[in-house]
């Protein structure tokens, strides 16, 4: 594939400026927090395709369904994330003309993610009119050590001047809440204004999204210095009309000069202010932290170190797979920090509007696994305690369908379903099992029991009785089936008994029946359900259907699978790829193609159940049938292909994942990035080539090196023991650098490992 991102191992560099590709570039070098950001887009105005992208987390807008064909049951709305203040603004005149680079075409351009320390850059030349040369350097980050923090340094340097008079340069910062989604219906308008002022020291939007209340206001400051030195003798204009503040200052620069402006921002949220508060504390905020941009930059840069302290992956070797699993650990790392049990993880985050809502199943399935070995286990669990708190919310999303028990949402931003799909919202009730799996993967990960009696069980008990209610009994062949739904392969709709959905529903049930026997008298009163309900769960575990084809010794995805034309990828033409941009929705649908795993979903999660050849037999059948259109395929086919053997085949399923969007493989990175799916990126390293497991309580690694590396490490945290797994072409190394001893399984054999210690094995052949 083609690429016109620069490999590097620390950095995405777009060398020359490809207008062409300029929203795929703003997806890439998005930069966020956790608590806000925002996407790569130029500070100084630019009439050329963007999408302008700022955004708050946990701040959307609730956007009423109106369909002609409502049905019972109907989400009501769906849940927009918002596009807020665009805070980065700074207009720019050179020699009296508009710095716009649709019409200024750069001389040079080179716009850098530095994903080690968190900062955007853009450095170019442009040359006007009159031939002067002016050289700019422009510098940004969302703060990581202050999280309502964010901060520019725009430097214009006028390189050359053949007219020796000099160039004229205007700066006008400023803050512009006129802002829409571009999935707004006919433009609508989601904000009104609340206030807005501009003076000596401070500007200030503050807006007030419609609907669902939430005030969000924006301060901000700006300091000049001319040749590094600053500037306090040149006067600015201040000015204000309604969502815009803006203050203007202009100077003649000689050839030689540089003019910097700094500009910092404030923004606060009625999310954890209250509303009536929320300017002033922006105010506050803005006037404590007035600081140099070096000085908060170097706070910054400084916890940006302590997070790759924790959680890089290092492979040797192989530059552009180092990049890819950087770029995508950057990316989860700005999403979601943990800090406030009200989040979760966007499909997007911060990086594009597409998709809407907050969570998705992604998060128990994908992203889970990799805060529970990257981060203090507190963070994970406030992921499970988000899907507490929605409980009675799902209990009510289940009695909207006249069923029982619990259905979570399968998009959400307070526990109500907010997907506007019908064969999503009502079918895809897959979704329900990936919360009791995850409860599953966090206790026996952690061994937090407490977890699982306090909060866990009531969870895994009204899920269990959605279950319940949802199955249907034939009598005919004396078994269980589950009708009408949609499993992970998102291209079949409305099928019957697809099996990753019957092998996940009974598996809810069979775990919650062992955890209710192994708690016994610890179980509180109100979650002791009724023995003849018990009985009945223990029948349907005994006697689900699971569709076969026993002539090929793989399980069918759904009853009707094999009526399909049975074809494989490559029968379809590349320029028809990504078929969802190709072919028609019914064409798709009558296909045998498969959008993600599905079948081999069910083997991933339940893999000490299955043998070897049971995977392999799968997967030779259905990976030549999957086109991998959803970001959540890849790295499950890698995982899978890396267990059963086929090496090169892992590494080239996770070169497609580590690289989704550096490559734009399904030619939609200018839409967002695909952040869930990045930690299915991590789970390919660690779980595919590392081979991490858990058995019998234990933890169990059996890593192998792909050919084209010359090595790779990572680190894990388990049960408070840090360590780092190193692995190269002929050995494995395991140290522990804090954690009292413990007992690892390292290729099915126990290894005591104890503080400061190492293992140190050959790789078997």
């Amino acid at each position: 594939m083609k690429r016109f991102i620069e490999t590097h191992e620390w950095q995405v560099i777009e060398d020359g400026f490809r207008p062409e590709q300029n929203r795929v570039v703003e997806s890439l070098m998005s930069l966020g927090n956790g608590y806000m950001g925002m996407r790569g887009n130029f500070e100084e105005a630019y009439s050329g395709n963007s999408l302008q992208g700022t955004y708050m987390a946990g701040v959307y807008y609730p956007d009423r369904t109106v369909v002609g064909w409502w049905k019972v049951g109907y989400p009501e709305y769906f849940a927009k994330v918002l596009n807020a203040v665009n805070f980065i603004g700074i207009n720019v005149h050179l020699g009296g003309t508009p710095l716009d680079l649709h019409y200024w075409k750069p001389t040079r351009f080179r716009r850098t993610l530095d994903m080690h320390k968190g900062e955007l850059t853009r450095l170019f030349e442009v040359v006007d009119g009159d031939g002067r040369t002016f050289s700019i350097l422009t510098r940004r980050f969302v703060s990581k050590a202050r999280r309502e923090l964010a901060c520019i340094s725009y430097k214009i340097t006028l390189e050359d001047d053949p007219t020796n008079k000099g160039a004229a340069v205007t700066f006008t910062p400023y803050l512009d809440g006129n802002i829409v989604n571009e999935d707004a219906n006919y433009g609508e308008d989601f904000w009104q204004a609340l206030d807005q002022s501009s003076a000596p020291g401070v500007q200030l939007v503050t807006m007030e999204t419609k609907k669902s209340g939430f005030v969000v206001a924006a301060a901000s400051s700006f300091s000049l210095y001319l040749n590094d030195q600053e500037v306090t003798d040149l006067q600015a204009a201040y000015t204000a009309s309604p969502r815009y503040a803006q203050g203007e200052i202009s100077t003649v620069l000689q050839r030689g000069d540089s003019l910097r402006l700094e500009k910092v921002v404030a923004v606060t949220t009625s999310r954890d202010h209250p509303a009536q508060t929320v300017s002033d504390q922006a105010i506050g905020l803005l006037q404590q932290h007035k600081r140099p941009y070096s000085e908060l930059f170097q706070d910054h840069a400084a916890q940006w170190a302590r997070v790759w302290e924790d959680s890089d992956i290092q492979i040797t070797g192989d530059v552009a797979a180092q990049q890819g699993i950087r770029f995508n650990i950057f990316h989860l790392h700005q999403t979601y920090t943990g800090e406030d049990p009200r989040l979760n993880i966007g499909p997007k985050g911060f990086t594009g509007e597409k998709y809407g809502g907050s969570t998705y199943w992604d998060t128990e399935a994908y992203c889970l696994p990799f805060y529970l070995s990257t981060r203090d286990p507190q963070i994970a669990r406030n992921l499970l305690m988000y899907r507490y708190h929605h409980l009675e919310k799902a209990q009510e999303n289940a009695a909207r369908l006249g069923l029982k028990g619990a259905l979570y949402p399968m998009v959400t931003m307070t526990g109500e379903e907010c997907h506007n799909e019908w064969e999503i919202t009502f079918e895809e009730i897959h979704r329900n099992g990936a919360i009791a799996y995850a409860i599953f993967n966090y206790v026996r990960y952690t061994g937090d029991q407490d977890y699982l009696v306090q909060y866990g069980l009531d969870v895994l008990v009204e899920i269990c009785r959605f279950w319940a209610s949802r199955v249907t009994f034939q009598p005919r062949k004396g078994v269980y089936m589950i009708l009408g739904v949609t499993g992970p392969n998102e291209y079949e709709n409305n099928v019957n008994n697809n099996w990753y959905t019957n092998r996940i529903a009974s598996w809810c049930l069979e775990y919650t029946l062992e955890v209710l026997e192994e708690l016994g008298a610890k179980i509180p009163g109100h979650l002791r359900p009724d023995p003849k309900e018990l009985h009945m769960w223990e029948d349907i575990v005994q006697n689900m259907y699971y569709p076969l084809l026993p002539d090929l010794g793989v399980f069918a995805q759904q009853d009707g699978f094999m009526d399909k034309e049975l074809l494989s990828v490559d029968a379809i033409p590349r320029s028809e790829l990504p078929l969802n941009q190709h072919w028609s929705w019914d064409r798709i649908l009558r296909s045998c193609f498969i959008k993600q795993a599905d079948v081999l979903q069910g083997l991933f999660f339940f893999g000490d159940r299955y043998d070897l050849d049971t995977k392999k037999r799968n997967f030779d059948f259905y990976e030549p049938m999957t086109v991998h259109e959803s970001s959540l395929s890849p790295c499950v086919y890698a995982i899978m292909a890396a267990e059963i053997g086929y090496k090169s085949k892992a590494y080239e399923l996770y070169l497609r994942t580590a690289r989704l969007d550096l490559d734009n493989y399904n030619n939609d990175t200018d839409d967002g990035l695909h952040i869930t799916s990045m930690a299915g990126t991590w789970m390919s390293v660690v779980y595919g080539f590392g081979g991490l497991r858990m058995e019998d309580d234990h933890l169990s690694l059996r890593p192998f090196a792909p050919t084209k590396w010359n090595g790779y490490s990572f680190r894990v945290l388990f049960r408070g023991h840090h360590l780092i797994v190193r692995v190269s072409a002929n050995e494995v190394a395991v140290s522990q650098i804090e954690g009292s001893p413990f007992e690892l399984l390292l290729y099915g054999q126990i290894h005591t490992l104890k503080e400061g210690g190492e293992i140190r094995i050959g790789l078997p052949a």
